[in-house]
């Protein structure tokens, strides 16, 4: 038996595959939405996938705004953050970042709190793109168009 025959193959960044993708948020509850980016953007869903390196997609999401979140969540979960100041700690809800500022922070920290909290796990952010209206900017990349089988 030829030993050399089983090899282990690590992907890096110079043989990784990668794809660009758009996923239709429209209706998409948030957290498994999320967990679904992350996992392809981690590359995970991929055979060759390898924990330390960059071998995942590149994701668009779009219709950021047409989200559902189950429950009371709309009103009930608080987002907590702190200015860095005596006494400047800040909660806010989902209701009140939607209308504050824009529905793609609700995907983004979501998205963002499922990777790694590395130097990867930041770079891998990056490949996240998210839109409030059915249109983006990517068109030149040639994005194929994924639905998501989420129970």
């Amino acid at each position: 038996m030829d030993t050399l025959s089983y090899k282990t193959v690590s992907v890096n960044v110079n043989t990784a595959q990668k794809r660009w993708v758009v996923i239709d948020a429209e209706g998409l509850v948030l957290g498994r939405l999320a967990s679904q980016v992350a996992k392809m953007i981690m590359g995970k869903h991929k055979p060759d996938f390898t924990p330390h390196a960059d071998s995942g997609d590149f994701v668009i999401v779009v219709n950021a705004d047409k989200i559902h979140l189950t429950g009371k969540k709309w009103t009930d979960k608080v987002y907590v953050r702190h200015t860095g100041y005596p006494g400047g700690q800040r909660f806010e809800t989902p209701r009140e970042i939607v209308n504050k500022k824009s529905a793609t922070i609700l995907i983004e920290k979501a998205v963002r709190g499922m990777l790694p909290k590395n130097r990867l796990g930041r770079k891998l952010f990056h490949h996240l793109f998210v839109y409030v209206g059915p249109s983006h900017p990517h068109e030149a990349q040639q994005p194929e168009s994924i639905t998501l089988q989420i129970k």
